[in-house]
């Protein structure tokens, strides 16, 4: 008994290791947070927050330190806003208005402003393993969301 207990254990052991090995290649990165997101937050960065959470903010945010903390990476390092005046520059990418919000109580329209952008209001896929590229309707402002994986 002891010998076929054996011989099933050295059976199986491949087809287990080979399924933790195909599991590691397909594993993200670890996210590359600069120092700056270690700062306190501003007062527009918690008016941002607070802005798209509403009540929920203390609990969804405040009170969850990575959260937090890859929040104020979001609004710190990786969105940029440009401006694209030159034609050859620009590229064809999605509109602003064709990216869903985040919450839809908060869906008033309002006239672009670059210093007043909350990008925490739209689904802009935050997380994905590539940068976003996005227009602001009859503009010639690119809102860019870099990786956080760069």
């Amino acid at each position: 008994m002891k010998k076929i207990l054996i011989i099933m254990t050295l059976i199986v052991m491949p087809f287990c290791m080979s399924g933790q090995q195909s599991k590691q290649k397909n594993a993200l990165p670890l996210a590359k947070f600069n120092a700056n997101v270690n700062l306190p937050l501003t007062a527009k960065e918690r008016a941002q927050i607070i802005e798209v959470y509403g009540d929920s903010a203390e609990k969804l945010v405040f009170n969850m330190p990575h959260r937090l903390k890859s929040i104020k990476h979001i609004l710190r390092n990786r969105v940029v806003i440009k401006l694209i005046s030159d034609d050859k520059d620009k590229k064809a990418c999605p509109k602003l208005s064709e990216v869903s919000l985040f919450n839809e109580s908060n869906s008033e329209a309002k006239v672009f402003n670059p210093d007043t952008f909350n990008p925490l209001r739209y689904d802009l896929n935050f997380y994905s393993r590539e940068a976003g590229l996005f227009q602001v309707d009859n503009t010639n402002y690119y809102i860019i969301v870099k990786s956080q994986y760069q």
